[in-house]
């Protein structure tokens, strides 16, 4: 893939291009880059054209300026859509990546071709019970980053990969997630329950692992319940970051969902 860098912005971005192709963005989750998206890299890279980045504070992207903050995520993606002259693209989100591809299907949703979002929650309508939940369980894992990396990821590994190839991937790349770039994270709650849930015009995949926290699996299932007519799937033998745990069973369900929005038009 070619690496290039947003002007303006910390944002550092990888592009895989196939002539005639529709184009695929793969948000990573928190505390690794957009290397978990490797094995779909390579799966889909001779079908699609392919965009993925590093959040701000993850990978490369950690070159920030004074004020920068992940709320500006989706604005920073449509630059990057503008300077590659991509119209349309399918949108995958895998946690926190999940939560910043809603972001910008709320902002900018006439740039979405479909949306696919996994160990993720409903930005639009994110339960107060859960959302408390979530921060407690987020405050825990920040004291062990600041105590010390190296605990902090191999307590993250478990929480976020189920196999333990998946786990160690994940380790790997959570070592080298800096302290700093926790304050960059701080300004995330202000894309939960902020703006009206419009009807969506393109089609919505949501989904986690069976293996997942239980407060995960209630997250889809209540999403399921607000938007009905989305698919929804729970995959077998994956924890969290299943696109990690089971990449064949992962590809294939995506496969089979872009198929299926194709033969709609």
């Amino acid at each position: 893939m070619e690496q290039y860098h947003l002007e303006g912005s910390p944002i550092v971005y990888y592009v895989s291009r196939k002539e005639k192709a529709e184009w695929i963005l793969f948000i990573h989750a928190a505390f690794v880059n957009h290397n978990m998206f490797q094995p779909q890299i390579s799966y889909f890279q001779d079908k699609y054209n392919i965009l993925t980045l590093d959040i701000i504070g993850h990978g490369k992207s950690t070159e920030a300026q004074k004020g920068d903050r992940i709320d500006q995520m989706s604005a920073w993606i449509r630059e990057i859509l503008k300077t590659e002259k991509i119209d349309k693209i399918h949108i995958v989100g895998i946690s926190l990546g999940a939560v910043l591809a809603q972001d910008f299907a709320n902002q900018y949703p006439e740039a979405v071709q479909s949306l696919a979002c996994f160990g993720g929650y409903d930005i639009n309508n994110f339960d107060v019970k859960l959302q408390k939940e979530n921060s407690a369980s987020q405050m825990i894992m920040m004291l062990k980053a600041f105590i010390s990396v190296k605990w902090f990821a191999k307590s993250n590994q478990k929480i976020s990969a189920y196999t333990l190839q998946a786990q160690k991937e994940f380790y790997g790349m959570n070592i080298q997630f800096p302290k700093k770039s926790f304050m960059y994270l701080a300004s995330l709650g202000s894309m939960v329950n902020v703006r009206q849930a419009k009807p969506r015009k393109y089609p919505l995949l949501i989904g986690c692992g069976e293996h997942d926290i239980p407060m995960e699996l209630s997250a889809v299932e209540m999403w399921k319940k607000n938007e009905p007519e989305c698919c929804l799937i729970i995959f077998n033998g994956a924890g969290h970051c299943v696109n990690m745990d089971v990449p064949n069973q992962f590809n294939a369900a995506m496969e089979e969902f872009w198929a299926n929005e194709k033969g709609r038009h």
